[in-house]
Order: C-alpha cells, then sequence, then structure tokens
C-alpha cells in the first residue's frame, strides 16, 4: 500500500526537494502541495493524505496553528512538522497541536522517508522520554484537567494503569513486567486507550496524561 504525503512549505525549492525525496521511494508518493498554512489545511481537507510534511514557519498561517486545525477537524492525516532550528518550544508546541514527530529540515533522505513510514503506520517517533522532558519544562503552560475534552472515565483501571506508565516513558516491556502481563496484553491495551481517547500514537497519550494530571512534572535537577 502507497502512502499518500502532502508537502507544505513556503519554499519552492524546499517542496522541490521533498518532493523528490518521497517520489523516489516507491512506497510512498506525493499528492498534494501547499505553500502556507491554509493552503496546506485546504489541500490535506481534499486529498486526504497519509502524512503531511508541514513547515513550522509559513505565511497566513503556520505549521503549528495548521496542524490544529487539522486535528480539530477530525483530519486522519499524521503530521511531521519540519523546522530549521532545533527549539524546545516549537517541539512543544507542535506536540500540543497535535503533531506525531518533528524533524530538522537537513534529516537524511532516507531518514526523512522512514519516518514517513514510521509515522503512518501510527507510531510514535518522538521517544516519550523526550516528550516528558518537554511536559516538564513547560508544565505551567498545559492547560490542567478540566481543560481536557476527553474522558478518562471511557478507560478501565488497568488501562488508566498502562496510560499513566507510559506516560512516565516506560516501554511496552517495560510496562509488562511491572504489571506481570504479557507484552502482547499491554500492546493491546495501549490500542484501546488510543481508540477509546481518540488519540493518535503514544506521544499524544503523554500529553494527555499530563493534561488531566496523571502524571505530575518532575522537579527540575539541581
Amino acid at each position: 500500500m502507497t502512502i499518500r504525503v502532502v508537502v507544505a512549505d513556503d519554499q519552492d525549492l524546499i517542496r522541490a526537494g521533498l518532493r523528490m525525496i518521497i517520489d523516489a521511494r516507491p512506497d510512498l508518493t506525493v499528492v498534494g502541495e501547499a505553500a502556507d498554512g491554509v493552503e496546506a489545511v485546504a489541500v490535506a481537507k481534499r486529498t486526504r493524505p497519509d502524512v503531511v510534511l508541514m513547515d513550522v514557519r509559513m505565511p497566513r498561517q503556520d505549521g503549528i496553528a495548521a496542524t490544529r486545525e487539522l486535528v480539530a477537524a477530525g483530519s486522519p492525516a499524521r503530521v511531521i512538522m519540519l523546522t530549521t532550528f532545533d527549539l524546545d518550544e516549537p517541539v512543544y508546541a507542535a506536540l500540543r497541536a497535535g503533531a506525531s514527530a518533528f524533524l530538522l529540515k537537513d534529516t537524511r533522505p532516507a531518514d526523512l522517508a522512514e519516518a514517513v513510514r514510521v509515522v503512518a503506520r501510527g507510531e510514535a517517533l518522538l521517544a516519550p522520554t523526550v516528550t516528558r522532558r518537554l511536559l516538564d519544562r513547560f508544565a505551567d503552560r498545559l492547560p490542567g484537567p478540566a481543560a481536557s475534552s476527553r474522558e478518562l472515565g471511557a478507560l478501565t483501571a488497568r488501562e488508566v494503569e498502562v496510560l499513566t506508565l507510559t506516560a512516565r516513558a516506560l516501554s511496552n516491556a517495560e510496562i509488562a513486567e511491572r504489571l506481570y502481563l504479557s507484552t502482547a496484553t499491554v500492546k493491546t491495551h495501549v490500542s484501546a486507550i488510543l481508540t477509546k481517547l481518540g488519540l493518535r500514537d503514544r506521544v499524544q497519550a503523554v500529553v494527555f496524561a499530563y493534561e488531566v494530571g496523571l502524571v505530575r512534572p518532575e522537579p527540575p535537577a539541581r
């Protein structure tokens, strides 16, 4: 099955380069391009891609706002944010908006292509440990439990346990060992959690766990 990709960047040269990288892979294809955030949302809604490669800084509407709009509209597309600078703040903002991954524009072509495949499979490209570090740093900006539109009550007690441990950056194998479960059972629980809460991947599960207060920020190291 071919993975459908939309490329959104305000620079023609960057878009052309990304298209060449994607279209050179037999399992990937570019189905649309956009030069700004407004156009990116329109193209993604029209073409229904599996993945959007979204530049952070674009005219009219930036990539973070465009991602937020796509998620709010119920778009199934997963978003990989692209930027020139490796800064914590835009990574944090992108995660809160609903992005599934974050890559620098100087990422090697083979790594970019693999990132598209990973995100299209619904897997988290950004490690939960990195997500937790970012959320700890920006915890004072989180909306808090009352602001979450999702209900923890949809989860079983065991699923809440699994979600909490996932948010603490434990792997499936580590969660299985902690709860005396098989790894396959943990995977089933994680899948159920994502489905019930309407989350896209483990990264979004970590964000959600912070928002509803399941996990508290770690105090800064002294």
